[in-house]
């Protein structure tokens, strides 16, 4: 328990009633979870879901409703009114936690693509360098060595309080996590130190949510506002807005031009990529086991990162090495077969993505290149059909198939993607197993399968709900039945 004064410490607010030596039990931003003598904080407009929420929350005991709107409360509850209620629940959180964050190095990756992988490389080389370190992100989270369910890339901020609680707790030195445009964009991560943080490249994605590319932008931005140590990718046509936009100390890094980092002498196979890093004149061999211009610049920004927050050149490049790859990030899966052929599993599911594991595949293909993929349901359309000629544009052979997709028809989705498609180079196959099996059936010695889409994800989102489906589980499946 924290007195209400506590908990609204460093934010700006009108008490309407009630008192601030109040004990308030929890704060909660989720009615169906409050209890006797919460704070209930109304992230929902007042006319849209926010009524039924407050007097749900009213009727199970909160003690008190935060607001950002000016409305007429009849409910019979304390209301504390406040600029915006976002941020309100995000300092507030960090207040009920006793501000964990504080005791936490913190970097943030964000980017439309390679948050992930970037993110576990960074926990690998820190880890290698002797530090505790925590990972937030959409594969799962970490602290140290435990692994703990993600629902979201970042959490709503008083989950990601209480993650960070846990790490201080447990003495992580070091917390290196995903920062979402959605996360940056709903104050997810308001009023957070970043020691450092890395800008990967922007591209189309989530403009469902975001209604426009503009506002995309403007939400990854926010993260560069709140970090010491700016870590650009030069590559992207951002690079200077976004510099623009950084109040600490900026840096870049390029695998095209000349930069305070950048690639040198670039070779990738299959298997994986090798390059020298000229970091200021110093260089390096460094070696990353996943394939790929794209994961290059990945593991360009996070060793510019580590050398700027004082992590040595070897420990980094042994750090690289240690990392065998991370999962559904251009996986080899085909490996442990006697098969020959390659089959790649990849989370790609924006045209940028699906461009860059494509590219990547090719450049290691000596037979056939064959795609298999589809797109997500009630997600950005208007991505439909360029993923559609992205995919069969660079590949020999591509079938489009079923992704996730939720409460929209899946041929409805297909009938998009086909929409953007110029060539004849495909097939269609609703049932993704099916599609699979398709693939490797049509294989011949060199070929690469990229199946691009899930990654690593082990379920599927259907109208009728989440059924399990791992793709390594099926790929298994299907080699064992045919060879």
């Amino acid at each position: 328990m924290k007195k209400l004064k506590d908990i609204l410490t460093e934010i700006e607010f009108n008490l309407k009633n009630g008192s601030l030596e109040d004990h308030i039990n929890s704060v909660q931003y989720d009615s169906r979870k409050v209890t006797e003598g919460d704070v209930f904080f109304s992230i929902f407009p007042y006319k849209d879901k926010g009524e039924g929420y407050i007097k749900d929350a009213v009727l199970k005991g909160a003690k008190y409703i935060v607001i950002d709107e000016d409305i007429d409360m009849v409910f019979g509850s304390n209301v504390i009114k406040v600029p915006n209620v976002r941020e309100a629940l995000a300092k507030s959180c960090q207040n009920f936690y006793d501000n964990p964050e504080r005791k936490l190095k913190i970097i943030g990756v964000t980017g439309t693509n390679g948050k992930t992988t970037s993110t576990y490389m960074l926990k690998e080389i820190l880890e290698y360098s002797g530090f505790k370190v925590g990972l937030i992100g959409t594969i799962a989270n970490y602290i140290g060595k435990t692994r703990i369910p993600s629902a979201n890339t970042t959490p709503e901020a008083k989950e990601l309080m209480q993650l960070f609680r846990k790490m201080a707790d447990e003495k992580v030195d070091y917390v290196v996590m995903e920062v979402s445009s959605h996360s940056l964009a709903l104050s997810r991560v308001y009023g957070i130190d970043f020691i450092a943080s890395i800008f990967t490249n922007l591209t189309q994605d989530h403009l469902d949510f975001h209604k426009t590319f503009e506002n995309y932008f403007n939400a990854k931005v926010k993260l560069f506002e709140n970090s010491r140590i700016s870590i650009i990718n030069g590559d992207s046509e951002y690079c200077s807005r976004i510099i623009s936009k950084c109040l600490g100390e900026h840096y870049t890094y390029s695998i095209k031009d000349k930069a305070d980092a950048y690639a040198e002498d670039i070779k990738i196979t299959s298997r994986k990529s090798e390059y020298i890093l000229n970091y200021m004149g110093q260089k390096e061999t460094m070696t990353i086991n996943i394939p790929g211009k794209y994961n290059i610049e990945n593991s360009l920004g996070v060793a510019l990162a580590c050398l700027k927050i004082g992590i040595p050149i070897c420990k980094t490049k042994e750090g690289f090495n240690r990392l065998s790859g991370v999962s559904g990030r251009c996986e080899l899966v085909s490996s442990k077969y006697s098969i020959d052929f390659d089959i790649i599993l990849d989370y790609a599911h924006s045209p940028d993505s699906l461009l860059n594991v494509l590219k990547t595949a090719r450049e290691f293909t000596k037979g056939r290149l064959i795609s298999v993929f589809g797109c997500g349901g009630d997600r950005d359309k208007t991505k439909r059909p360029i993923m559609g000629k992205i995919g069969t544009d660079l590949s020999d052979f591509s079938i489009i198939t079923s992704d996730n997709p939720r409460s929209e028809e899946p041929l409805s989705i297909i009938d998009d993607i086909l929409s953007g498609i110029t060539k004849d180079n495909y097939i269609v196959e609703e049932d993704r197993k099916t599609a699979i099996k398709k693939s490797i059936e049509m294989a011949k010695p060199a070929d690469v399968i990229v199946i691009a889409g899930k990654g690593h994800e082990d379920y599927q989102i259907l109208k009728t709900g989440k059924i399990h489906f791992d793709e390594r589980e099926v790929v298994d499946k299907i080699i064992k039945e045919l060879f």
